[in-house]
């Protein structure tokens, strides 16, 4: 019998600490072993309670959540998913908590039950919640034997021609949950000069892709904006697809652009499936899709036309992966040229140039 997923609520607000709790535990598979409010008690109750998993909000008293997420981490790492408002400010407070060490967020604002329309996600707090914790204990179970046996996702197969890739056209990389921190250790690794246009979906709200984006053009010595409907696809540049819209790749004569909209019904805004499938129509055999860590199984779909039509995918591995949901989906259906860890992405994309 798989044990319950311990989870620590920390938030100042007794109404939302309420909300959170009926919603994890509806699930029956959630216990809740304590709340604090504030990020001081929340340091403390996580080195004393070892959760397997905390929900922090971002401001609260004597201690604000990114604080304590960088006292968690370095004294007792723990998951970490970060709750914060639908703001910019909100925005920028989540980036600095991701690279303090959360492994993932969700906003206030319809971020309980899910909503693919306003987190770009369309899972719930509840669902994300059992999916990161139970992954990170499938990958501790070898050295912690009080933990529950859980199956680990058997090793994908890896169908390959054997041949070196040819200097693709156009790199895709797709990701959910775990994504942002991801996608920033890629491209960090990138040059200045890198020979090859990127664009990029990760599910997110439309209200952090453009903090997101522009904390990306800081950190990385690639150019990163936020995509706009109409923009061309240049060398050197990477683009952001815009959470709660969907972007598609068109090729207009012998240029590439993207094309930004509502789209149709597809859960997750933007779509990796779409955003594959649309390459693969205008590219054929000249897209390199990549697929990294998240939930679910969005881009397989999109994997599987850019293999039919020549194209090369290449997926996260594992180890790495925050959930490997995605990736292992891709995998699994034979569709992954190379499986990698997430620490060799950004060096293998540069080894094309």
């Amino acid at each position: 019998m798989v044990a319950k997923v311990r989870v620590l609520i920390v938030d100042d607000s007794t109404f939302f600490r309420r909300r959170i709790r009926q919603e994890l535990e509806r699930t029956g598979e959630i216990d809740i072993t304590g709340e604090a409010v504030n990020g001081r008690e929340a340091v403390d109750m996580a080195a004393r309670l070892k959760p397997d998993l905390i929900t922090m909000d971002v401001a609260m008293p004597l201690m604000d959540g990114i604080s304590a997420v960088r006292e968690i981490m370095r004294d007792n790492p723990t998951n970490i998913i970060m709750f914060s408002a639908l703001t910019r400010e909100g925005a920028r407070s989540t980036m600095e908590a991701l690279d303090a060490g959360a492994v993932d967020f969700l906003a206030k604002q319809g971020g309980l039950q899910g909503s693919a329309d306003g987190n770009g996600s369309g899972t719930s707090l509840s669902d994300r919640v059992i999916s990161i914790a139970r992954s990170k204990r499938s990958r501790r179970q070898a050295t912690r034997m009080h933990a529950p046996t859980v199956k680990p996702a058997p090793p994908p197969v890896v169908r390959s021609s054997g041949r070196r890739m040819s200097a693709p056209k156009l790199v895709l990389i797709g990701a959910s949950t775990g994504g942002p921190v991801a996608i920033q250790k890629v491209l960090a690794q990138l040059p200045t000069n890198y020979p090859y246009p990127i664009l990029t979906a990760v599910h997110m709200p439309a209200e952090f892709t453009a903090t997101f984006a522009e904390r990306l053009d800081t950190v990385c010595t690639i150019r990163v904006k936020l995509a706009a409907d109409g923009d061309f696809l240049r060398p050197g540049q990477v683009l952001i697809a815009p959470g709660g819209m969907q972007t598609e790749v068109e090729l207009r004569g012998k240029q590439l652009q993207v094309k930004v909209g509502p789209g149709g019904n597809h859960i997750y805004k933007p779509s990796v499936d779409l955003m594959f499938t649309s390459a693969a129509r205008a590219l054929r055999e000249g897209v390199l899709g990549v697929v990294l860590t998240g939930m679910g199984a969005d881009g397989t779909q999109g994997a599987r036309l850019l293999k039919e039509n020549g194209s090369t995918v290449w997926s996260q591995d594992q180890t790495t992966s925050v959930v490997y949901g995605m990736p292992y989906s891709v995998a699994k259906a034979g569709y992954t040229d190379r499986v990698l860890p997430l620490e060799e992405i950004g060096g293998a994309l540069s080894g094309l140039a």
